[in-house]
């Protein structure tokens, strides 16, 4: 198994912990910056449609969202999939704290997209058009096997960013996966919860010809694929490519253990074969 597959699992495990032992008001505080970074974004991508009518140059413009989820450490729901779940395999956490941080992360992403989502049609009102029609899309493609199958591959798509970005210190790596992740999201587009909210919220303020049900439902059967993707697809499989040995020395290592001690190979692990 190769070194670097173990040593993500490690890192994953680590920074699960810390989001899972998160207290109440940073997790409030994480997921409300969560959803103002990619509604920046979002931002960023009606102002370049609007000039240029181009779904794939205005998705350049977008990747600035998610650039800042990086950079500045917030995060959506969809990157809690991998990074907790390890933790939870590897026997430092429950699954009651995965579902506490899934559910305040989607919340205050909602909160923090609605905020600014608001007041960019405010600010902006000939952004109008554009964000009706941005934001009408993922809405009528309604609760579809269709739909359903792009929410998969959302929530494949930004797992995978996850899994990428544990897999390099470096931080060059790191925005190039973000980056191409994030183009991909809005330029095919596939329906990832929070950024399909952000749009429908942006829509909705400028008169979109549906309403806040639509949205939810929409919202709702993109939640059930992304997690079906991201879980099913990604962290499952990732996590089966950790050798054994590595998980059970994982499991018994004490949660405080300082983790330089554990940079010795465990035996026969870091070996290709």
């Amino acid at each position: 198994m190769s070194e670097s597959i173990v040593g993500t699992f490690h890192r994953s495990v680590d920074e699960g912990v810390e989001r899972l032992e998160r207290k109440t008001w940073p997790l409030v505080a994480t997921g409300v910056v969560g959803g103002i970074d990619v509604s920046i974004g979002l931002f960023a991508f009606l102002v370049v449609y609007a000039e240029t009518d181009s779904r794939l140059v205005a998705a350049f413009a977008f990747t600035i969202g998610f650039i800042a989820l990086t950079l500045a450490k917030s995060e959506l729901f969809t990157e809690n999939f991998l990074v907790p779940i390890a933790a939870v395999v590897a026997g430092k956490a429950n699954v009651r704290q995965v579902a506490r941080l899934w559910a305040g992360t989607a919340l205050f992403n909602l909160v923090g997209a609605l905020v600014v989502s608001a007041l960019t049609i405010a600010a902006f009102p000939d952004l109008r058009a554009a964000a009706v029609e941005i934001g009408a899309q993922p809405v009528d493609l309604g609760i579809t096997w269709g739909a359903l199958a792009d929410a998969v591959l959302a929530g494949v798509a930004i797992t995978l960013m996850t899994w990428m970005e544990r897999s390099s210190d470096s931080m060059a790596a790191k925005l190039l996966a973000t980056v191409a992740i994030a183009y991909l999201l809005v330029a095919a587009p596939l329906q990832h919860a929070v950024v399909l909210s952000a749009e429908a919220f942006a829509a909705l303020r400028a008169g979109a010809p549906f309403g806040y049900l639509d949205w939810l439902g929409a919202a709702g059967w993109a939640a059930l694929g992304n997690v079906l993707g991201g879980v099913g697809l990604v962290t499952v499989l990732r996590l089966v490519q950790v050798a054994p040995e590595a998980l059970e020395a994982e499991q018994e290592r004490p949660k405080d253990h300082n983790r330089e001690d554990d940079e010795a190979p465990v035996e026969g692990v870091g070996e290709e074969g």
